[in-house]
Parts: structure tokens; sequence; C-alpha cells
């Protein structure tokens, strides 16, 4: 056993300090980005925010509005090879570049995997994801993912270490998934006591992975358009969201009527709600590590999405970031004891 006495830091934690700008409006900035991958030839273009690959969130109704705007979706593995092959028959070829194909690490997952590309090669992206990305086994089927698809971009995750990204990096991945319990809808933190705050995973994640040309993702913790902000000027390549997207009439998950106000349900995947629905259980062996959630029905999530860009465009006015990849190299973070004023607010 030992302990690390260096502080570690969540976005409540920090602000940005404001810098002199040259920027006239925030219509000057713009938040497309262009990434070469470390393994894939392929090129990314496209504003790297992304929808979480929950059923909630990562939904195909949530690809479709989300690519309008160049956003991109990690859709959830629950879909059916046949719900794949229906749903990309109505699509466009640019539309490929704004979705990736999500799996776990079982037999079944990666034959279901090679199903879905092999009917649909136009596919790019694949984002093998668990919760706990430090297992030899997930950095064994990860160099199998790379064998299988030699020219596809590859997410993997979720760790929050230099070190571990460094050797998904190696092992055949392109992009990493940062992130362990800082979901709105995860336990992680409470049911094992393993998390690490996320600002400080973003910042030595960051630097491991761009040391070695790779790229990282923020995966949790974004509750307001400033966190997104944080997230990239701490040094992520792309930011994931969950919870700021459920809700939506594009989002998975029941819609309720309560007292006469609609609702929606959202839930982590490791939650009871999720492994009942889609592995009949809880299974002995282990826990629930997510929360169910009713949440106020938020209308089309397109309204959502402006309201982001809106408020990432002026971050950026304010520290004289005319695009979105100057962000980092032009954020200096302070810590606070506060962030807002709530007098206000009925939270």
């Amino acid at each position: 056993m030992r302990i690390e006495t260096d502080l570690k830091l969540g976005f409540k934690d920090v602000m940005i300090r404001p810098k002199r700008s040259t920027l006239k409006s925030r219509a000057e900035v713009s938040l497309e980005r262009e990434f070469k991958f470390l393994h894939s030839t392929a090129k990314w273009d496209g504003i790297p925010i992304m929808a979480a690959n929950m059923d909630t969130v990562g939904t195909f109704e949530m690809a479709k509005e989300l690519a309008r705007h160049k956003l991109f979706t990690a859709i959830h593995k629950h879909y059916s090879v046949s719900e794949w092959n229906d749903f990309l028959s109505t699509v466009s070829p640019e539309f490929y570049d704004y979705i990736a194909v999500s799996t776990g690490t079982g037999k079944e997952d990666f034959k279901k995997v090679i199903e879905i590309i092999n009917a649909n090669p136009q596919l790019k992206f694949i984002c093998i994801d668990v919760a706990n990305g430090y297992s030899e086994q997930f950095v064994n089927f990860l160099k199998q993912t790379r064998k299988q698809f030699p020219d596809k971009v590859i997410i993997a995750g979720n760790v929050v270490t230099g070190e571990m990204v460094e050797e998904l990096l190696l092992a055949g991945a392109d992009i990493i998934k940062v992130g362990i319990g800082p979901g709105s809808v995860c336990t992680t933190r409470i049911k094992t006591g393993v998390g690490y705050p996320q600002l400080s995973a973003i910042i030595e994640c960051a630097d491991a992975a761009h040391g070695l040309g790779g790229h990282i993702i923020s995966d949790g913790g974004c509750t307001t358009p400033g966190d997104i902000a944080k997230a990239f000027g701490a040094g992520s390549d792309f930011v994931m969201l969950g919870g700021m997207l459920a809700g939506h009439a594009e989002s998975g998950g029941e819609l309720l009527e309560i007292k006469g106000k609609q609702f929606k349900q959202f839930y982590g995947m490791s939650s009871a709600t999720a492994m009942n629905k889609h592995v009949g259980g809880v299974a002995e062996y282990r826990a629930s590590e997510g929360k169910t959630v009713t949440i106020p029905f938020k209308g089309n999530v397109t309204d959502t999405v402006l309201d982001i860009l809106g408020g990432l465009r002026s971050s950026c006015t304010y520290v004289g970031a005319s695009r979105l990849k100057e962000l980092t190299k032009r954020t200096t973070f302070i810590r606070v004891s506060e962030q807002e004023n709530r007098i206000f607010t009925n939270e």
C-alpha cells in the first residue's frame, strides 16, 4: 500500500482564466477539427463532441440528428445486426464518418461486430467499451480487433492513467476513452472506492497519448457547456456526453408522465435496470454500479446542441482561441472554491 499526495482535480475545482482576445464575435470561432490516427489511415473532420454508447443516449435517432451538426455518436451495442443493416440503408455516405459500432469483449460481441462491418464495410469506427480497461483480457481483445480490422479507427476504454493509455495505444487503439466514475448515473466510486478526478485524468492521459501520436476522449463528468470547455482546455481531443444528451426526443429510455409533466428514464449501463433489460439481471458475483433516474423531457436535442456549441464558442472568445484546436494552448486554469452564484436556482 502507498499513498500519492499530489492533488487531483475535477471540473468543479477550476475555472478558465480569461485572456486578451482580438476576436470580435463568437461567430469567428471554428469548432471543427481534423484528425489523423495512430494506426488507421482514415481521417476525420467534425466537431469532436460525442454521444455516449448508452442505450438511453447512443441511439440511431440521436446519431442522425447529431451528424447534421457534424457531431459524433458511439452507437450502443444492443442493436441487432438486422437493425444495423436496416438503419444504414437509409443514410448517406457522409454519415459513416459520425458513428461508431460499440462492442464488449465477449466472443458473441466479436462475432456481432464482424457481421455488422462485413455487411457495411463503409463503417470506419469501432468502440471497444468496458468499465475496467485495466484487464489483460481487454488488451488481448483489442489486439484481436486490430488484427481483424487493420484500417478501422479503434476507440478503447475506459482508463484514467497515462501508463495504461500508452499500453492500449501500443496494443492497437487509436483513441482512448478516459474516465472511471465521473458519470451522472455511475456509482462505481461509491461501490468500489475506485476512480480518478476527471480533470487530472484528462491532463495526464492526454500527455501520454499525444506523446505516442494517439488521442483521448474525456468520457463523463460534464454537466454544463463550461465543463466541456474545461475538458478541451485540459487537452482532451474529444468529449463524450451522457446525461447532457439524455432526456430528448432522440434519446432512448421510456417516456413517462408524472403529475401532468413528461419525463424520460435515464440509467447507467452497469445499473440493475440495464442488466435486467439486456442480460437477465444482476449476476450474484457482482453489484450494480449505476443509477436509474427520471429527468424532465427536454424536447429536440438540436436545442441542447446549439446551447453547447454556443457556450464553447464563447469560451474560446474569452481566451482568444479562434479555433477549438487552440483552446488547450490558450487555457490557464485557476483553482477555485466556488463556481457560481446559486441564489436564484431551485436545485
